[in-house]
């Protein structure tokens, strides 16, 4: 009975015997904690800071009689309201986080210009990324680990490690180092759209506040043209197309009316039936050229006006603007979350030597 009642006993954590040693060991913790906060802050102070940006636009519905029904109404409580009044558009606002990821489209936003809020950089998105990026002074020694895991080291002649037609981004044929920024390019640009309301959000981070703002615009703007492009496009190949025909149905109903009026010059009193036939022949003709130029240029206003009711609007909802602070490093939660483990370690330890060691 003793023995057991001796082991229950040393199972028994008393809370009262850890706050003591604790106390006993107050200046120790402390120091600890202490070294842990200067350390913690020195190391979070080499992270290089980053700006976030966000800009909001709603883009038209087309579908808007759908949308006011009964049907659409119930499908967008449900979160499926685009899914159903996606119209005949094959990119509606769910596919932009996918257009995103797309290698074709972000290569495009690498060409955009960039300039630093201080004006000691001004180049192209590319560029920034390649040579104006601050990293923390262990980040070359992982990507150096990371190198040597992947056998890397031991890749010779490998075509897609050099560069292909120097520094210009091909899509079809990136070498590693593009690619590389490419990739750090979708993790720094985002596109999220509510399923429900079809507000897309593009979201921007980088180094710089005014290079964050400017980037989330001009890419706002991008989007807006990609979608616009991509929705007039068959509309303006028509319009390109009829206005070729219109032009040269032009031509051939001037080409008529001059052979009509030199005829007729030419032809003055005479009242001949040949005179009178030849005349009647070109006057038909004339006609003929001039109601086909006119058919053709009703078909392009038709067009021109298809063209305007095929673009869509887009409504800014929130505009982008130059961020004053810095999203991330959270350098106070950094040094806060070290300083409480640092604690729990010493914790750890007086619950050890007391309880565990013994």
């Amino acid at each position: 009975m003793d023995s057991e009642n001796n082991i229950n006993n040393n199972d028994v954590i008393d809370l009262r015997v850890i706050v003591r040693n604790l106390w006993k060991k107050r200046k120790s913790v402390c120091i600890t904690m202490l070294i842990t906060a200067v350390v913690a802050s020195a190391l979070i102070l080499m992270v290089p800071r980053a700006y976030d940006c966000e800009v909001s636009l709603a883009p038209e519905d087309e579908s808007s009689s759908l949308a006011n029904s009964s049907l659409g109404s119930i499908a967008s409580a449900m979160g499926f309201g685009n899914i159903m009044m996606q119209s005949s558009d094959a990119i509606y606002p769910l596919l932009y986080p996918d257009l995103f990821k797309s290698d074709y489209f972000m290569a495009g936003l690498l060409s955009i210009g960039v300039e630093s809020i201080d004006g000691k950089i001004k180049t192209d998105y590319y560029t920034y990324l390649k040579d104006y990026q601050k990293s923390a002074p262990w980040t070359p020694a992982i990507l150096f680990i990371k190198r040597i895991v992947k056998f890397e080291f031991l890749k010779k002649n490998d075509p897609l490690s050099g560069a292909v037609n120097g520094d210009r981004i091909n899509p079809y044929m990136l070498t590693r180092k593009q690619k590389a920024i490419l990739t750090t390019a979708k993790k720094n640009i985002k596109c999220n759209v509510d399923r429900k309301t079809s507000v897309t959000t593009i979201s921007v981070s980088a180094q710089d506040p005014l290079i964050a703002a400017s980037l989330a615009d001009s890419i706002r703007e991008r989007l807006q043209v990609f979608i616009t492009d991509y929705r007039t496009n068959k509309a303006r190949e028509d319009f390109e197309y009829y206005n070729g025909l219109l032009a040269d149905a032009e031509a051939e109903y001037m080409v008529a009316v001059n052979a009509y009026s030199k005829f007729c010059d030419t032809h003055k009193g005479q009242l001949s039936q040949s005179s009178i036939a030849k005349r009647q022949i070109l006057e038909n003709d004339m006609e003929l050229k001039f109601n086909t130029f006119n058919a053709l240029a009703t078909q392009v206003q038709t067009i021109k006006a298809k063209i305007q009711e095929r673009t869509p609007a887009f409504t800014i909802l929130n505009h982008a603007t130059v961020p004053t602070k810095a999203a991330t490093p959270k350098r106070q939660r950094f040094v806060l979350a070290m300083i409480f483990l640092a604690f729990c370690v010493r914790l750890f330890m007086v619950v050890y030597e007391e309880f565990v060691r013994k």
